[in-house]
């Protein structure tokens, strides 16, 4: 059977290792400060590995200082009040729940809402498993209304 691929390839290839390119221009203290100012502005931790790869010419940041960028942005106080991917799932449920609330009879919108609200709901069970989620958190579109309307992150001390 022919295992190539039909559809293209739009994606970046990732590194093949995990060595930092000879060509890195930075120090892992300047990776890093680069890191936790990009977060203080309000990137995600996904859109701060572009921003690394594409304006600064790091191609992975794991290489270059030997931690995730989520580590790296915990040492420095600067957590996530949800993991992103739920984030996101929240964002676009609350904007799904908007045009609801104007379009009752969207019947095909109903069924996506209901979709990614399952995929909420099983990230959720997920994440407390791993112990990314308190316990008892639960999703609630109220909450999570409040939730998506603040910042990504917590900022909890000086790093």
């Amino acid at each position: 059977m022919n295992k190539r691929k039909k559809r293209g390839q739009s994606h970046s290839t990732r590194p093949s290792t995990g060595i930092s390119p000879r060509w890195v221009q930075f120090t892992p203290e300047e990776v890093e400060a680069i890191i936790v100012e990009l977060a203080r502005k309000g990137y995600p931790p996904s859109m701060i590995g572009i921003l690394l790869r594409d304006q600064y010419g790091i191609p992975l940041a794991k290489s270059v200082i030997g931690q995730k960028v989520l580590d790296v942005l915990e040492r420095h106080g600067v957590k996530q009040v949800v993991p992103e991917d739920l984030y996101n799932l929240m964002r676009r449920a609350v904007n799904l729940r908007k045009h609801l609330a104007v379009h009752p009879k969207d019947t095909h919108s109903l069924r996506g809402l209901i979709e990614i609200e399952s995929k909420i709901r099983r990230l959720i069970k997920y994440y407390k498993r791993i112990g990314r989620l308190p316990g008892d958190w639960s999703y609630d579109p109220e909450k999570a209304s409040v939730i998506v309307s603040q910042p990504l992150y917590r900022i909890e001390g000086g790093g």
